[in-house]
């Protein structure tokens, strides 16, 4: 364990991608070592810009973050990549790809992209993010990009990881109605219409102004202050330093209010209620008798002889 912890705090690669794997690891020999290798960790975590990249699947999310993380450490900054892949219901797998849109970024010294597989963690980021974010803020990179699955408006617990949640959207993807649903949008802190070049850029600008107009209906998340609404291409790289600066003015006030520091804590505490639950769910499938009784009960529900909500009941009577 100390030999991880010296190497993530010196930056070696190898070093920080064991100890990612063992804080993403669900062995119970495994969760008690990676406690104590973040416990060593934390007091060297807290200080970089955390933020979140989501949006619908196609819109853009990998090339924009291959883009503004080269510009990045071009200025001298150390940029980690959580890139979270959406899991197979069927098989469990993930094909983790998303680093393969990443070529620029992938290839340089100042950069470290980690693909993860959500596991089946609904709110476009993994269980154990929280913990890899403090593994590469430890190991010294100042700005962290967590790149969700493609999520849809309701899945929104990345908004707990980060300190800015910028959500890409694509011109055409709906009308005010849809913008001013509750969901994803509601928590965005930067909101920016992808794609804006070539023929597709009259169109975008237009989307844009449709959100500005639409979002004034929903609460504000950032110490009252407009959701600023931009155009950006991640092809060409036209408005990608104005989205950049928009998220350093979204920290700086925030900072300047206090409003970082609860909205970490909230965060914790989101993530705590979240790995309660996993735990809860742990401890009731290990009881005694569980499986043998639920296979029973599932077989009743199949054929209809009970509702589920009865079966559930039994179930949580078991002693």
């Amino acid at each position: 364990m100390d030999e991880l912890v010296a190497g993530a705090l010196a930056g070696d690669r190898t070093a920080l991608g064991r100890a990612i794997t063992l804080v993403e690891s669900t062995r119970p020999d495994d969760r008690r070592l990676a406690q104590e290798v973040l416990s060593a960790l934390l007091p060297h975590a807290g200080g970089a810009h955390r933020v979140g990249i989501s949006g619908v699947p196609g819109s853009g999310k990998s090339t924009l973050i291959d883009a503004l993380g080269t510009r990045l450490t071009g200025a001298g900054r150390r940029v980690g990549v959580l890139a979270v892949d959406p899991s197979s219901t069927i098989t469990g797998g993930s094909i983790l790809g998303d680093k393969t849109r990443m070529a620029r970024l992938a290839t340089d010294e100042n950069a470290f992209i980690r693909p993860s597989p959500s596991a089946g963690t609904l709110g476009g980021v993994t269980s154990t993010t929280p913990n890899a974010i403090t593994v590469l803020e430890a190991a010294g990179y100042d700005v962290v990009l967590v790149e969700t699955v493609g999520v849809g408006q309701s899945e929104a617990a990345v908004h707990a990881s980060v300190d800015c949640l910028c959500v890409l959207t694509l011109a055409g993807a709906g009308d005010e109605l849809q913008a001013v649903k509750r969901g994803l949008l509601e928590v965005a802190d930067v909101l920016a219409v992808n794609k804006a070049d070539g023929g597709n850029e009259k169109s975008a600008r237009l989307a844009a102004a449709e959100l500005r107009r639409a979002l004034p209906l929903l609460a504000p998340t950032s110490e009252d202050t407009p959701v600023p609404v931009m155009t950006v291409s991640a092809t060409t790289g036209a408005g990608v330093d104005e989205l950049w600066e928009c998220i350093v003015e979204h920290r700086r006030r925030l900072e300047a209010t206090g409003g970082l520091a609860r909205r970490r804590a909230r965060g914790r505490l989101a993530w705590m209620q979240v790995l309660l639950e996993r735990g809860l769910l742990e401890q009731f499938e290990s009881r005694p008798g569980l499986a043998g009784r639920r296979a029973d009960l599932e077989k009743a529900v199949e054929q209809g002889e009970i509702t589920p909500e009865a079966a559930v009941d039994q179930l949580l009577t078991l002693s």
